[in-house]
């Protein structure tokens, strides 16, 4: 970002006398040598201070953060749920019935689902349900109604990429020698699959929740762009657009720590789902 040339403060909509640029910088320590400053940025990091907001006087990182990153995480968490519900059952039942009409309507919508972007899904979502139909909001944020388009919209292909997966890790699982012995044994299907199938096919899925948790967390900005969700994702693009260094840096950090979380948290529901695994 210090590459990049040019200042915070250097606006062409309204720019600003050479003069109040400089005192700009030297208020909020822009002129100092660059160790400098990245030794004082990190010293207030530690200290749970992310630096002020340079284009809004009087405004800190920590309140930007404070207001809009829960709107984020709300949308991100339900789109999470949505995406294992649907996902999940659908590969299931797509890799039990394999080559029937119910396998090729499921990995029809988990194609469909991978292949239309948010920016296409919105919209869509808002012309049948909410213009067309008349039984959802348009947009905003606020009220249960109001989140179910936008949430929809951002865990759909997170569903199918999960369905999709499940499918595959499925159909090799219930190959598998010892799938073969229970059945010879009489044990019944649904018992095989609860019991016996489900759980170690699920591994696999398991890894990419992490990432995937993460992912839909920090990319909401264009679902929030469409339905006018006042979220973290319009400040994080318009700080890199306004050089607003701090805010820049924030948003990268905390999103940081999201994805080691989720994938600390993977990590621990390994052990869970296969006791076979150890950690010393």
């Amino acid at each position: 970002m210090k590459i990049v040339p040019g200042s915070p403060f250097d606006t062409s909509e309204k720019p600003l006398p050479k003069e109040v640029i400089l005192n700009l910088e030297k208020y909020y320590h822009l002129n100092d040598p660059f160790l400098v400053q990245y030794k004082t940025y990190i010293w207030n990091v530690l200290h749970g201070d992310l630096g002020p907001s340079y284009l809004v006087r009087g405004r800190t990182v920590n309140d930007i953060i404070k207001e809009h990153f829960p709107v984020s995480f709300q949308l991100g968490v339900l789109a999470f749920l949505i995406a294992i519900v649907i996902g999940i059952p659908l590969g299931i039942i797509s890799a039990l019935k394999q080559n029937t009409l119910i396998d090729y309507i499921c990995m029809f919508f988990a194609i469909s689902g991978v292949s239309i972007p948010h920016m296409t899904l919105g919209p869509l979502l808002i012309w049948i349900f909410a213009l067309k139909w008349d039984i959802l909001p348009v947009a905003r944020w606020g009220t249960w109604q109001q989140a179910i388009l936008p949430a929809f919209a951002l865990g759909i292909g997170s569903a199918a990429i999960i369905a999709r997966l499940t499918r595959a890790s499925m159909l090799e699982t219930i190959r598998e020698d010892y799938i073969r012995t229970a059945r010879s044994k009489g044990v019944s299907e649904k018992n095989i699959v609860i019991h016996h199938a489900l759980k170690n096919s699920l591994i696999p899925v398991i890894t990419i929740l992490g990432p995937l948790f993460a992912g839909l967390i920090t990319g909401t900005l264009v679902i929030e762009q469409i339905f006018a969700i006042p979220g973290m994702g319009k400040f994080f693009v318009q700080s890199v657009t306004d050089r607003n260094y701090p805010v820049i840096m924030g948003t990268v950090l905390l999103y940081a720590v999201i994805l080691v979380i989720a994938n600390l948290v993977v990590d621990i529901i390994y052990f869970w789902i296969d006791p076979r695994i150890k950690y010393s």
